[in-house]
C-alpha cells in the first residue's frame, strides 16, 4: 500500500479530529429523514447564518425551548416564525440586503429576533453598547451608515437625541405604550410568517470595540464560507466541553464579543439560552439552579459579585459543567475562590473583538500554571515578536499576533489593526513558556515607564489582590516631573487597611520601582457595560 505524504495526511487528520469533536458534542447524531431534509433545505435557503440555525432547529426539534428571558420563553419553531414576520415587517420599512441595522438592546428574546430577522434579509447588524451616551451613539450610527435602529423602549429618548431622523423600531417594552411610540418587534411579529426569499448576500456582524481608550470602532466580521464556518466551533470544542442541546445561562451582554459568541455557538448547538436583561448576581445563580443549566457564560467581574453574596443567597450549581469566561483578565485569586466554592469548572478564553479567540485556560491550566491563559486553540497561530517583527525565543516578552478563522476584516471606518504575515495584533504583550502556555503581561499601550524602568500594571494589580483587605484594584501611570510617570493604585477595600500597609505588601515581593507611589481608595472602580475597568477615567481623575 503506497504511503500517503504527510502534507496530504494533515488535512485528513484535521477533518477526522473535527468529526470526533462534533460527534462528542452531539452535533452529529441520527435525525429523522424528513427532518433532515428540511434542515438541509434551511441551510440551502439561508446559508450558515443565524437564520439557518433557527430554521434548521425548528425542523429538527420545533418544540424545544430556544430562549428564556424575563418575559417568558420561545421555542425554536416560534423564533423561526416570528423572525420571518419581523423580516417581512422590516422589509416593509425599506430594509434591503446590504443595509445596516443597529440593535441597541439588553439581553432578551427581542434581541435574538432582531438579529435573526436581519439575517433573513441579508442586512448587516451593528451591535450597540447599551452604555453609550448620545454623542457616541450618534458617531457610530453615522460612521456605520445605519439605516434603521432597533432599540429597547428605555433608549427611545437617547436615540431621538442622537439621531432624530433615523427610523426606529422598539424591541423590549416595559409595559404600556408611550404616545410617540413607533412600531415594535411585537407588532411586526404578528404579520406574515412565511419564509422570506433568500437574500442576495450574507449579512455581516459588526461588533464594536470597548472604547476604553477612545471612540469605539466597528470591527466587521464575515463568517467563513461553507464547511470552514464550523472551524471556530471546532476550535472552541477542542478546549471547552460544550454539548449540543444543553442549557446555557448567558450573563454576558450579547452586544459584546463574548456574549455574542455564546449566542452564535448556542444557535449552532441548538442550546436553550437563558438570560436576563440586567445582571444581578443572586438572580443569575437562581437561573442556573432553576433551569439546571450546564453552562454559564460570564465575565470575571460577574464572578466576583456572585462570590461576594452572603451564603444564604447562594444556590445549587451542581448542574454546571462549564463556566466560560472572557472579556477581561481573570485574577488568579478570583479563580481560586470560585473553584473552592463551586468546583473546577472554569474555562477562561483569551481573545479580543478584533482577533476573536486565541487560547483557553482550562481547569488543568489553572491548577498547573495559575495566571496563564492556556495554550492556543486548534487552528490558531500565535506569534510573539519584538518591535522589529522578529520572533522572540520562548519565555521572552513581546507583542502578540494572532491568526484564526474569525479574525476580523478590518475596521468599518477603513482603518485596521497592525498585521504581520496575515496575523492580527491583539494589542497585548506577553510570552509563551516552555510548555506552550501563553502569559499576558499587559496592553502594549499600557506599559508604564517610571524612572526609566518598564512596569506592566497587571503584575502589581495581581499582587495587591492577594491582600485580604483588597476587594478590587486598578493601577495606572500618571505624569510625574521627577520620574516621567508614577504608579497610582486605585483600591476598593474589603476591610480597613492603610496606604503604607499596601505599599509594604507590594515591596515585599516586587522591585522598588514597581511599588505604587500613590494609593487612592474608591468605593468602586469605573467599568463599562462588559466589566472592563475604564483606566482612561482613572488617569483623568
Amino acid at each position: 500500500m503506497p504511503e500517503i505524504p504527510t502534507a496530504e495526511l494533515a488535512p485528513l487528520l484535521r477533518v477526522a479530529q473535527a468529526g470526533r469533536l462534533l460527534t462528542a458534542a452531539g452535533l452529529v447524531a441520527p435525525v429523522r429523514p424528513d427532518r433532515l431534509l428540511r434542515m438541509g433545505l434551511a441551510l440551502a435557503h439561508w446559508g450558515l447564518t443565524p437564520a439557518a440555525a433557527y430554521a434548521a432547529a425548528a425542523a429538527r426539534c420545533p418544540d424545544r425551548v430556544a430562549i428564556v428571558d424575563d418575559r417568558g420563553s420561545l421555542t425554536f419553531a416560534e423564533v423561526h416564525r416570528r423572525s420571518n414576520a419581523v423580516a417581512h415587517g422590516l422589509a416593509g420599512l425599506g430594509i434591503r440586503s446590504g443595509d445596516a441595522v443597529a440593535i441597541l438592546a439588553r439581553n432578551s428574546a427581542q434581541l435574538v429576533l432582531a438579529q435573526v430577522a436581519a439575517a433573513k434579509l441579508g442586512a448587516d447588524v451593528v451591535y450597540l453598547n447599551t452604555g453609550f451616551g448620545a454623542p457616541q451613539l450618534a458617531a457610530v450610527l453615522r460612521e456605520e451608515h445605519v439605516a434603521l435602529v432597533i432599540a429597547d423602549e428605555e433608549f427611545h429618548d437617547l436615540v431621538g437625541e442622537a439621531a432624530p431622523a433615523r427610523p426606529l423600531v422598539h424591541a423590549w417594552r416595559d409595559g404600556g405604550r408611550r404616545p410617540d411610540a413607533p412600531l415594535g418587534l411585537d407588532d411586526l411579529a404578528r404579520g406574515d410568517d412565511s419564509d422570506p426569499p433568500p437574500p442576495r448576500r450574507t449579512g455581516r456582524h459588526v461588533l464594536l470595540t470597548s472604547g476604553t481608550t477612545g471612540t469605539p470602532k466597528g470591527a466587521a466580521r464575515d463568517l467563513p464560507a461553507s464547511a470552514a464556518a464550523l472551524e471556530p466551533l471546532v476550535a472552541l470544542l477542542s478546549a471547552i466541553p460544550l454539548r449540543a442541546r444543553e442549557t446555557t445561562v448567558v450573563a454576558s451582554p450579547m452586544f459584546h464579543a463574548w456574549g455574542f459568541a455564546h449566542l452564535a455557538f448556542g444557535q449552532l448547538l441548538e442550546s436553550t439560552l437563558v438570560t436576563s436583561r440586567r445582571f444581578d448576581p443572586e438572580r443569575t445563580l437562581a437561573l442556573v439552579e432553576e433551569h439546571r443549566a450546564e453552562v454559564l457564560a460570564a465575565v470575571p467581574v460577574m464572578l466576583a459579585r456572585m462570590l461576594a453574596l452572603p451564603p444564604e443567597q447562594r444556590h445549587d450549581l451542581s448542574s454546571l459543567r462549564v463556566v466560560a469566561l472572557s472579556g477581561s483578565a481573570l485574577p488568579v485569586e478570583l479563580g481560586r475562590r470560585w473553584i473552592e466554592t463551586y468546583g473546577a469548572n472554569l474555562y477562561d478564553l483569551y481573545g479580543s473583538t478584533e482577533v476573536a479567540y486565541a487560547s483557553v485556560a482550562t481547569p488543568q491550566d489553572m491548577r498547573e500554571a495559575p495566571g496563564s491563559v492556556g495554550r492556543p486553540l486548534a487552528g490558531v497561530q500565535v506569534r510573539i515578536v519584538d518591535d522589529g517583527g522578529r520572533d522572540v525565543p520562548p519565555g521572552e516578552t513581546g507583542r502578540i499576533f494572532v491568526g484564526n478563522a474569525l479574525s476580523f476584516s478590518g475596521y468599518t471606518g477603513g482603518t485596521d489593526k497592525q498585521r504581520l504575515d496575515g496575523l492580527v495584533a491583539s494589542g497585548d504583550v506577553g510570552r509563551i513558556d516552555a510548555d506552550g502556555r501563553l502569559w499576558i503581561e499587559g496592553r502594549d499601550d499600557d506599559m508604564i515607564v517610571s524612572g526609566g524602568e518598564n512596569v506592566f500594571p497587571g503584575e502589581v494589580e495581581e499582587l495587591l489582590r492577594t491582600h485580604p483587605a483588597v476587594a478590587d484594584v486598578a493601577v495606572v501611570g500618571v505624569p510625574d516631573e521627577e520620574f516621567g510617570q508614577r504608579l497610582v493604585a486605585h483600591v476598593v477595600r474589603r476591610d480597613d487597611v492603610t496606604v503604607d500597609a499596601l505599599r509594604a505588601h507590594v515591596k515585599a515581593s516586587l522591585a522598588n520601582y514597581k511599588v505604587p507611589r500613590e494609593v487612592r481608595f474608591l468605593d468602586e472602580l469605573p467599568r463599562n457595560e462588559t466589566g472592563k475597568v475604564l483606566k482612561r477615567v482613572l488617569r483623568e481623575s
